[in-house]
């Protein structure tokens, strides 16, 4: 039970929690929570300038992450270094998910949601629905990756789900407080945003539009599924 941690992000890139759930994850921390990054590729095409080689590249955002991630006070960053738009619903892949979901036991998992829209990135799609099919169920079933289980890495099952994406939101995390915090971690992927004031306005419009209903200022939004087992194992 070392390992264990209560959230386990996983993304697709490097600087994809801090765009979407940056400010959730600083007040998730200041409440005493401990928090795991599962950064699933190794962001080798994030850039329009060619004069950067991909494995240059990889390193910078490798930095840039763990900075970010340090300024939330991110407990573990794991990189999973698969290639930037070559991920796939693969049975290694899912492996790769289902032993860090038995190996850190979260209650909560937060990932992108793989149904946002037609046109989004595909290692968006892939690391939602390989992640989703990582939670159940690859990661409940005793016979599913049973060289796991035998190691000493049980079948676990998550209480709740939030998926990051642009439509569909019915939760919403208070991020006023933690705003600024969000916007430090962001700045540390300089590769990606540079000194953009017009992104960072953008992000907190986006904050202010995603709190609209609420009685406070700024707001990160989901889509939260709160894991009903029973139901799930009646119908399987």
């Amino acid at each position: 039970m070392a390992d264990q941690a209560h959230i386990l992000v996983v993304i697709p890139h490097p600087d994809d929690a801090e765009t979407r759930s940056a400010g959730s994850i600083a007040r998730w921390v200041r409440e005493g929570k401990e928090v795991v990054y599962v950064v699933c590729t190794n962001g080798d095409k994030g850039t329009g300038d060619p004069a950067i080689r991909p494995e240059e590249l990889v390193g910078i955002r490798e930095k840039e992450q763990l900075a970010a991630a340090r300024i939330l006070g991110v407990r573990e960053v794991i990189f999973l270094r698969h290639p930037d738009q070559q991920l796939e619903d693969s049975p290694d892949f899912r492996r790769e998910i289902v032993r860090l979901i038995r190996t850190y036991q979260p209650e909560t998992i937060v990932t992108i949601d793989p149904y946002e829209r037609y046109l989004s990135h595909r290692d968006h799609r892939k690391t939602g629905l390989v992640t989703l099919e990582a939670i159940a169920p690859a990661g409940t079933d005793t016979l599913a990756y049973s060289d796991l289980t035998e190691k000493g890495l049980k079948p676990h099952r998550v209480k709740e789900l939030l998926l990051c994406g642009f439509e569909g939101h019915d939760y919403r995390a208070d991020i006023s407080d933690t705003f600024d915090i969000k916007i430090a971690a962001l700045k540390c992927h300089h590769s990606q945003v540079g000194d953009r004031p017009e992104f960072y306005y953008h992000m907190k419009e986006r904050a202010r539009t995603e709190a609209e209903a609420e009685d406070y200022e700024l707001a990160e939004a989901f889509h939260r599924v709160e894991v009903d087992w029973e139901s799930i194992t009646l119908s399987a």
